[in-house]
């Protein structure tokens, strides 16, 4: 077939250790076996790790991919991965992505991703982040009952994907081909299909001939995993080691939470590694007679309001949209659970600040991104006390939010990590002007604290609401469904 005419402003790329700085697979692999699956094909997984080296070392890369394709994906059913890649890759993927391969790689219309892990691990970031319009990939053989058998279609990847780019180009040339060294890559015989070949590490001061690229990919707003870090060997061997002592020492955190008076907790958490940070001056507790001020925090973790309770020296109640009941029952402050029937959810708000303080996160979920979700204006309605509070917290570990996952496990987490740390910083009270006292909208006043609390942290605002976080992340709305105790331990299991 003759392929002397060019594709103009077309780019293929390899996706290990070219889009991403990464070359090594390995720590994909054990984020869907730690999310899909759990902790038992986690450790397998690592256990195996000096046998995928070994055969990577002596260039047997194709036996390598599939082993660990076998051990991560076997016997998880296809739409399990495809909830992983949607919910929890993108992140760890962006964090590695090489902006310098970003560049000449935006600079193309039509673009092409060529990775050697199975397809569904990274189409949808390459497609929804990069805006790809093609990914080639191993594909993942499903038996007839729907379970992933772990084996991949193809017996020789690099034929297949270097047939494939051809059959997907036809009878003309790809501008551009980025990839690896060929010594140091046995993937990139796509490249002899290609017009101008470019091997990374792409150099900064790189001539593009189309100067019109994108500063940065999409980013990732919503993600979803309980590791904070990407499992490389090292990091996976550091985390199942730590577990048992993270458990035994969550379980010490939550009973001295559970008994002791709210204003010594922040001392003693620095005995067991903890630490709050508080910036700001925060309000002096409501007189008799008086209401009690409107706390509107931004919503990292369920452990907010907690927090929050415990600078106060005082227990403050807090507004919930929906927890788990184990949640509830490890609160050491009371809540208040709305309906999501705004004039009902109104009526318990204002019966609660006659009676004094409250805190609430006009957000309704977590994000654990720099960015504020939308705050609903309900609050705005209700009160013109309003303490604007900035939350934001660092954790080495363990994630203490899920979308996907059991929430009651939320407070667990948060606590089986070393040095869980939480910074919260009070603003001023809103004067009357910025209130609905003056004739302003909710709409407008929620938007207001949005902003202000946003250029606190340093974060973006953005129009995302709960619902628009579970659909990414979860395919539902957030409702909590309460399981019975048997229901949630084989969720657990």
């Amino acid at each position: 077939m003759e392929r002397g005419k060019t594709t103009s402003d077309s780019v293929v790329t390899e996706f290990e250790g070219t889009m991403l700085r990464n070359a090594d697979p390995f720590s994909y692999f054990m984020l869907v076996a730690f999310e899909a699956c759990g902790l038992i094909r986690f450790a397998i997984l690592l256990f195996l790790w000096p046998v995928i080296t070994l055969l990577d070392v002596f260039s047997y890369k194709n036996a390598s991919i599939k082993l660990m394709t076998f051990v991560g994906t076997v016997g998880l059913r296809e739409l399990e991965i495809q909830s992983v890649a949607r919910a929890v890759l993108p992140k760890f993927y962006m964090d590695d992505v090489s902006m310098d391969t970003w560049k000449v790689y935006s600079s193309c219309k039509k673009k092409v991703v060529v990775t050697r892990m199975p397809r569904v691990m990274v189409e949808m970031f390459a497609k929804e982040h990069l805006r790809a319009d093609e990914v080639i990939g191993s594909e993942l053989i499903i038996n007839r009952f729907g379970f992933v058998t772990g084996l991949i279609r193809e017996t020789d990847i690099d034929q297949s994907v270097l047939s494939r780019v051809a059959d997907l180009y036809g009878d003309r040339k790809p501008q551009i081909g980025l990839a690896r060294p060929p010594r140091k890559t046995i993937s990139t015989t796509f490249l002899s299909l290609c017009e101008d070949h470019i091997h990374a590490p792409i150099p900064e001061n790189y001539n593009h001939r189309n100067k019109q690229f994108e500063l940065r990919p999409l980013p990732v707003i919503f993600h979803d995993g309980r590791l904070v870090k990407r499992p490389t060997p090292p990091t996976a061997l550091l985390i199942l080691t730590w577990i048992p002592l993270g458990i035994i020492l969550a379980a010490i955190r939550i009973f001295l939470g559970s008994v002791l008076p709210l204003w010594a907790t922040p001392y003693v958490s620095k005995i067991f590694g903890g630490q709050v940070i508080v910036k700001g001056k925060p309000p002096q507790a409501p007189t008799a007679g008086n209401s009690g001020v409107l706390f509107v925090c931004t919503h990292r973790t369920l452990m907010d309001p907690v927090v929050l309770s415990y600078v106060l020296g005082r227990s403050v109640p807090a507004v919930t949209y929906s927890i788990s009941r184990l949640s509830e029952i490890l609160s050491p402050i009371p809540t208040v659970r709305l309906t999501r029937v705004r004039d009902v959810d109104a009526a318990k708000i204002k019966q609660q600040l006659s009676e004094g303080d409250l805190v609430v996160c006009p957000e309704g979920t977590t994000c654990r991104e720099p960015f504020l979700l939308r705050f609903s204006g309900l609050f705005a309605e209700l009160t013109d006390r309003i303490v604007p509070v900035a939350m934001n917290y660092r954790v080495g570990f363990f994630h203490a939010t899920t979308a996907r996952g059991w929430k009651g496990l939320d407070p667990i987490f948060f606590f089986m990590n070393p040095r869980p740390v939480y910074e919260v910083t009070f603003l001023n009270q809103l004067p009357v002007e910025a209130t609905c006292s003056s004739g302003k909208s909710p709409h407008d006043v929620a938007n207001y604290v949005q902003r202000i609390l946003a250029a606190a942290l340093g974060f973006e605002c953005t129009n995302f609401t709960r619902r628009d976080k579970y659909r990414v992340l979860a395919g539902n709305d957030g409702t909590v469904s309460y399981l019975s105790f048997l229901d949630q331990l084989k969720k657990v299991l």
